[in-house]
């Protein structure tokens, strides 16, 4: 396989002759992970699979599946202890399926940094991004059922849908919402979800962004457009809200009782795990927070475990049926598993899962990051297995090596220490951008500060009054209320972090779009009536003095 590759370049700090390379569109922190985290499974497009399943009746086939799997047991099990320990993941839970059958299940570690419990089968955790196939699943019922089609335009359905192209507004379809191809930046706008804006108003801010790509050429990741979906669905299905549905037609016929949408949901759950945000350093517990993920819907809000997990696989393995009962059919299932756009020569995006080339079929598999919670979901159809991976630490790169070693192991691959690998490279990434908020170590004047205070308005953010507090200036987003302190940096530019006020200081805790950098910019009258706020992944917004 010949490697796609990341070439970025990420200063850690600005050069005094131009400040506005701050402002140049950076690397996208985990994007760039997830695409790094390739380069070490590169193994998987290189070599030839066992044929297990060549002239074989379906049952000679998963019996001989299990066998396979039954045998390395010991060796995932101690790659796994191994991998916990070097990133320092507190807690995991570990099931394989194959078939229709768990033929593997097991807890590793504790349920929180601080000690206590062990976990187990049914230790409650957040699942992220894995939640998006969910979401796919709930919109092919939708089309099932003729209360969806794949081609409906998005604004039909969706009258406040708008983005800055008129034609691409127009065009825009139900297919489009989940591929990760909308011309967006990646991760649009999750800085306002971050700060607690409301559905309406994230679904309403992709107006005014400006395309980075062409549409449907190019993977962008986006959770948004996932948040959109959710409420096109909720919609179509008469319900309340995208949790109502995905309660109605998937958790409730597939039995998964312990699974949950809310922050009070896993709260609840007796047998739950603590979240834990990962440095170099060792991982470090953080609170819950009803805003992330469960402001994102479909996005990523769903809590679980490995029994009630495996109970989706066995669906997805069962193309749609489940223990004699049709859920979602064959043909729209397929559809969501559909390629939509090229990651790499040998990856692509299709609705909630990406799919992986190989020689003897592909491999289906999305990683979910709750910031503080990792998952991963790793299917092979040609070969009827599954796994899923739940832990209680951040989606750090460990989630991904760790399924593509155990999938390696169990198709027969050779070894490659992909959990060695992806650790190296997270500490790289986690040091680059420590880095970029370094203080230059010869920073220009900074203005006065006093002149700079105000109110300014932004169309995304709306109204926010800067006020001088001590040595440094606080930015308050009136329709939240999240504050943000400015301390100087490099002349007319500030360090921008968002402070631990009200319900924000978990969301500080969790350390995601937290930091960014704001520049103070002359207009056309030459008066600093300008404000542009730069987040960590490169994206900008202009903010203008009332």
């Amino acid at each position: 396989m010949k490697p796609f590759t990341v070439a970025p370049s990420v200063p850690s700090r600005v050069p005094p002759q131009s400040a506005a390379e701050i402002f140049r569109p950076k690397v996208y922190y985990r994007v760039l992970e997830v695409f790094l985290s390739f380069l070490t499974i590169v193994a998987l497009t290189t070599v030839n699979l066992p044929d297990i399943a060549t002239a074989a009746e379906p049952s000679k086939t998963e019996a001989a599946m299990e066998d396979r799997v039954k045998a390395v047991i010991p060796e995932i099990e101690a790659y796994t202890a191994s991998g916990m320990k070097g990133f320092d993941v507190p807690g995991l839970a570990l099931g394989i399926v194959v078939g229709d059958k768990l033929v593997y299940a097991r807890g590793f570690g504790v349920r929180s940094k601080a000690g206590g419990a062990p976990v187990d089968t049914r230790t409650v955790f957040q699942i992220g991004s894995t939640t998006k196939a969910f979401l796919a699943a709930t919109e092919a019922i939708m089309v099932d059922r003729g209360k969806l089609r794949w081609d409906d335009r998005v604004v039909d359905l969706e009258p406040a849908f708008q983005l800055k192209d008129p034609w691409v507004t127009r065009e825009f379809r139900v297919f489009d919402l989940l591929a990760q191809r909308s011309s967006l930046p990646t991760f649009v706008n999750d800085m306002l979800a971050m700060y607690n804006f409301d559905d309406a108003a994230l679904i309403r801010s992709l107006r005014n962004v400006e395309p980075v790509s062409s549409f449907r050429t190019t993977f962008a990741y986006t959770n948004i457009t996932h948040l959109l979906a959710s409420h096109i669905v909720a919609k179509a299905a008469g319900a309340p809200d995208w949790n109502a549905v995905l309660q109605k037609e998937l958790l409730d016929p597939l039995g998964m009782k312990d699974s949950t949408y809310t922050v009070e949901g896993i709260q609840a759950a007796p047998d739950h795990a603590n979240g834990s945000r990962w440095t170099p350093q060792g991982s470090i517990e953080v609170p819950f927070t009803p805003i992330f993920p469960y402001h994102l819907g479909g996005a990523g809000d769903i809590n679980t475990n490995v029994e009630d997990m495996a109970r989706w696989i066995r669906l997805q393995l069962g193309n749609g049926a489940f223990e004699g009962h049709r859920i979602v059919s064959q043909e729209n299932l397929a559809y969501t598993r559909r390629p939509m756009v090229a990651v790499s020569d040998q990856a692509s995006y299709a609705m909630g899962w990406y799919v992986y080339a190989t020689p003897n079929g592909n491999i289906l598999w999305h990683d979910g990051d709750a910031l503080s919670f990792g998952s991963f979901v790793g299917l092979v159809p040609d070969r009827n297995v599954g796994i899923v991976i739940l832990t209680n630490t951040t989606d750090n790169l460990f989630q991904i090596a760790l399924g593509m070693w155990i999938l390696d192991r169990i198709l027969g691959n050779p070894k490659v220490d992909h959990v060695a690998k992806n650790r190296e490279l997270a500490k790289a990434g986690f040091e680059t951008k420590a880095k970029r908020f370094a203080k230059p170590s010869n920073p220009r004047p900074f203005p006065p500060l006093a002149p700079l205070t105000g109110r300014f308005v932004n169309p995304s953010f709306g109204h926010a009054e800067i006020t001088l507090q001590g040595d440094a200036l606080v930015m308050d987003i009136q329709a939240t209320r999240a504050q943000l302190k400015l301390e100087p940096w490099d002349g007319s530019v500030f360090t921008a972090t968002l402070m631990p006020t009200g319900p924000f200081g978990p969301i500080v805790d969790l350390d995601f779009m937290t930091r960014g950098f704001a520049q103070f910019q002359m207009d056309k009258d030459g008066k600093l009536n300008l404000l542009r706020l730069s987040t960590e992944d490169g994206q900008a917004y202009e903010f203008t003095r009332e």
